[in-house]
């Protein structure tokens, strides 16, 4: 079993059940994710009959590293393998004196969203806890010397809340002090909208949400997300509504912009009714192509008109700026070495 699929609590637990003190879960935790331990001989600070114990009833997973692919603007785009050899992507995005890591939550994603790659692989699972937090565990330790994930995103392959407890779970690890200790107003859960774990997620967390809105009458998003045929547009803005957001905070919606399909000015007006009175903000974010797509990006100029119509109606919003493009890294491109994605060999250190 792999240490990673642990909280503080759950090991402490292991630790009594073998009659040691529950201190020592902190301790081997913290070798863990503040020091870098790749192995529990490495914890040195623990008795060596503890540390025996530790290698014969754990492992510490690794994810295999098989291809890393640069983009020209400095994104990385990361293939990892898994145990049973499926594969999932990591994104990893400089910008504005931030390192953000896009995490991948499922292989594949059974969302069907037509203007995402990612709803191409197949079949689909849940990834545990230990996988999600290797996708962190794993980046930073390629970072050079000095350098630090600053912001984690879940917006890579896969729809976070259909994987929820492993999703919680993670969430502790990541935010605890114990843990990979990222602030949660840095960490970003991304949803098609799945309305009862909306909720559960705010209650139980303090992490950052954004919902993918992407169309502004039911019949088009039917569409282009199934998932509003189970919680359609009046329900999910109904909810967003009531949601216990902070009260410096918003609740951002993410619009894919598809040419000539969601990107007019009666499709601005909509929007413009939908979230009037709610303290949000929409991210726009341009199409990005992938092989077989039958869509196409809004020009620039367009985006803008739409975000400006948007503005001069008190609705805050911006473009999000599409990185990593020339490797199939942007957002809605991820699909884990399928098709058209361009690859280089990590070389053994």
């Amino acid at each position: 079993m792999d240490i990673k699929e642990f909280t503080k609590v759950e090991l402490e637990a292991w630790f009594l059940g073998k009659g040691e003190k529950p201190f020592r879960a902190r301790q081997a935790l913290q070798w863990l994710y503040q020091r870098g331990a790749e192995t529990f001989a490495a914890m040195t600070d623990l008795p060596s009959t503890l540390r025996t114990m530790l290698s014969q009833e754990f492992s510490i997973g690794r994810l295999i590293c098989l291809h890393l692919s640069p983009a020209n603007d400095g994104t990385q785009k990361f293939l990892f393998a898994l145990a049973d050899h499926r594969q999932i992507e990591s994104v990893l995005i400089p910008a504005d004196g931030r390192l953000t890591l896009c995490i991948s939550s499922q292989v594949g994603c059974a969302m069907g969203c037509r203007f995402c790659a990612t709803a191409q692989v197949r079949p689909v699972r849940d990834l545990t806890a230990g996988e999600i937090v290797s996708q962190v565990w794993e980046v930073q330790r390629l970072l050079p010397p000095g350098e630090r994930l600053t912001n984690l995103v879940f917006m890579g392959m896969g729809e976070p809340l259909a994987n929820y407890e492993q999703l919680v779970k993670t969430l502790t690890i990541i935010t605890a002090e114990w843990g990979l200790n990222f602030s949660p107003r840095r960490v970003t859960v991304s949803t098609v909208g799945l309305v009862p774990q909306m909720r559960q997620l705010l209650e139980e967390t303090n992490v950052n949400l954004t919902v993918s809105l992407t169309a502004t009458t039911d019949q088009l998003r039917d569409e282009l997300m199934p998932v509003n045929r189970r919680y359609p547009l009046k329900q999910l803005l109904d909810t967003c509504r009531t949601l216990p957001i902070a009260p410096r905070k918003r609740i951002t919606f993410a619009y894919i912009m598809l040419r000539g399909v969601n990107d007019g000015d009666d499709d601005a007006q909509r929007l413009v009714k939908l979230l009037h009175g709610m303290r949000s903000k929409v991210n726009l974010i341009p199409f990005n192509p992938f092989p077989d797509s039958p869509f196409l990006p809004t020009p620039r100029p367009q985006v803008e008109r739409f975000r400006q119509y948007l503005l001069d109606r008190g609705v805050h919003a911006t473009v999000r700026e599409s990185r990593g493009q020339d490797v199939l890294a942007a957002c809605g491109q991820l699909a884990a070495g399928l098709k058209g994605s361009v690859q280089q060999p990590i070389q053994a250190a």
